[in-house]
């Protein structure tokens, strides 16, 4: 649940074409960046992924929410004076705020816990952030996709390989690819 009110977006369409646009040659018909949100479903239930060669290798789903819940959850019983939203709110919202931010950091970047909003959220960032940014940011959808941008050249893609070695599978793995598409020899696990 790392979305805010800023990031609201109008339509997917559009986002999707602004990522389609921003992806490098070697991968134009090969990654493919998909959403859905089911409407008609109470709290409008969605979806997205991001598939290589039409195979999902990463899905963001509705039902991580309520893992999400229960980790804020666990990071927030922690926390000592925490003001309830009838004493504080403002403390009460910044302690939430704060257990959110702990959660994200510790557990769903790494694990890939990451619900439909959680993707769009950060495509909507993306747009907005500078690439060199991106490649180094605490967020990993954002490396994510500028591991696929065409404004990523095969020298940076070298130059940030020990780095990348450090981050979870499923991050890495995105890099794999776009070295493998543009034919650098990687040895990353």
């Amino acid at each position: 649940m790392i979305s805010d009110q800023k990031s609201r977006y109008k339509s997917w369409g559009n986002l999707k074409k602004q990522m389609n646009d921003l992806l490098c040659d070697s991968l134009k018909d090969k990654i493919t960046y998909f959403y859905t949100s089911y409407h008609e479903v109470h709290n409008a239930y969605g979806r997205a992924t991001i598939q290589y060669g039409h195979k999902e290798i990463a899905a963001f789903s509705w039902d991580k929410k309520y893992e999400q819940a229960q980790d804020i959850q666990a990071q927030y019983r922690k926390m000592e004076d925490v003001p309830t939203a009838i004493e504080d709110y403002e403390g009460s919202w910044k302690a939430y705020k704060t257990a959110n931010e702990a959660a994200t950091r510790e557990k769903w970047m790494p694990d890939c816990t990451l619900c439909e909003t959680d993707f769009i959220h950060s495509v909507t960032i993306y747009l907005k952030t500078d690439i060199a940014a991106s490649l180094h940011a605490d967020n990993y959808l954002l490396r994510v996709f500028a591991y696929m941008d065409r404004r990523v050249g095969k020298r940076t893609l070298v130059k940030i390989k020990d780095e990348v070695e450090k981050l979870p599978g499923w991050v890495k793995q995105f890099y794999q690819i776009r070295c493998e598409a543009e034919g650098i020899v990687s040895q990353s696990a």
